[in-house]
């Protein structure tokens, strides 16, 4: 559930109050995401034909001195076409407002759904989508650390030590091993940019084959551009417990991005490697949640294995199959 944070209808109205976006209508939880709480709001709208926004209060995961990057990378992105959500300004100018204690922000709502299963299609478009993206970020002056960066790996590695084992036997020596190759082969000049770093397929947006919009930008900061394919690669091409690899979705989704931005001979020899790098970041956060949370907490924990089963695939794979001809 991502409603960590309850509101009184009453405190939103009085919220939106600062808006010209009309009186509140219906405010409804929103249960998808582990970060925010986030409410899917109604009002009347400020012209009385009603509309839509979505408001997000922010949890202890997100740093409120992050909030300004997120803010003017949505901007910056939205002002070039890409169909993301932006932050909506009050009749002050503020984005960022406080509510319930919590740092809080009313936000574009964006028509579509996101995909269970996705198509081969779907994927084609997904790609797409991520490789707009990319186009659209040049030039975007500000700049944020990747904290799930290699060496952010080794620091969740060293909190959960020896209590890999408990999820799998063998576990903590598999992830010293994998941490050992990628620490020797890493590529370190590969093109920078900002990356969303989290574009699971609850994070994309579609009415049928076509995206409608892309969202949850709270992962994102300057990376290894091609390592974002390589997170959507993980997310968008296997089956949610990792025993199955889609090689149609995996052709699609790279055929998709580079018709629209374009892969360069050096990103596709060092996609593999990517590849490992992002089925290790979500083995270890999963593992790291697994271990952290008790077994009768109120949170669906996610299963790490289905992250090892996509590593040990990327890691005996011919590369060469991973994005097709």
């Amino acid at each position: 559930m991502a409603v960590y944070t309850h509101v009184p209808a009453e405190e939103i109205d009085a919220f939106l109050a600062r808006y010209d976006a009309g009186r509140l209508v219906s405010a409804k939880g929103i249960a998808e995401g582990v970060e925010n709480s986030n409410y899917l709001l109604e009002t009347t709208g400020h012209d009385g034909s009603g509309h839509r926004y979505i408001l997000t209060l922010y949890e202890k995961r997100v740093d409120e001195a992050d909030l300004p990057f997120f803010m003017d990378l949505l901007d910056h992105l939205g002002a070039r076409g890409c169909l993301v959500p932006r932050f909506i300004a009050d009749r002050d100018g503020q984005r960022l407002q406080t509510l319930a204690g919590r740092p809080a922000c009313l936000i574009e709502f964006l028509t579509g759904i996101s995909l269970t299963e996705p198509t081969p299609e779907q994927a084609r478009a997904t790609g797409a989508a991520l490789g707009e993206l990319h186009r659209a970020a040049e030039g975007f002056p500000l700049e944020r650390r990747n904290t799930l960066d290699l060496a952010g790996w080794h620091d969740l590695a060293d909190k959960c030590g020896e209590d890999f084992d408990q999820i799998a036997p063998g576990l903590a020596a598999r992830v010293r091993d994998e941490l050992a190759f990628l620490d020797a082969h890493w590529p370190a000049d590969l093109p920078r940019s900002v990356i969303h770093a989290d574009l699971f397929p609850d994070n994309v947006l579609m009415l049928g084959d076509r995206v409608t919009g892309l969202i949850d930008f709270y992962f994102s900061c300057t990376d290894i551009r091609v390592y974002d394919l390589a997170i959507t690669h993980s997310a968008w091409v296997f089956s949610h417990d990792g025993a199955t690899f889609f090689a149609d979705r995996a052709a699609a989704l790279g055929a998709g991005y580079d018709a629209a931005h374009g892969l360069t001979d050096a990103e596709r020899a060092a996609f593999s490697i990517l590849c490992r790098g992002a089925a290790l970041r979500f083995l270890l956060t999963r593992a790291y949640d697994w271990i952290n949370t008790p077994p009768d907490a109120l949170v669906t924990r996610k299963d790490p294995l289905a992250y090892l089963r996509r590593l040990d695939f990327y890691a005996s794979a011919n590369p060469a199959d991973l994005l097709g001809a």
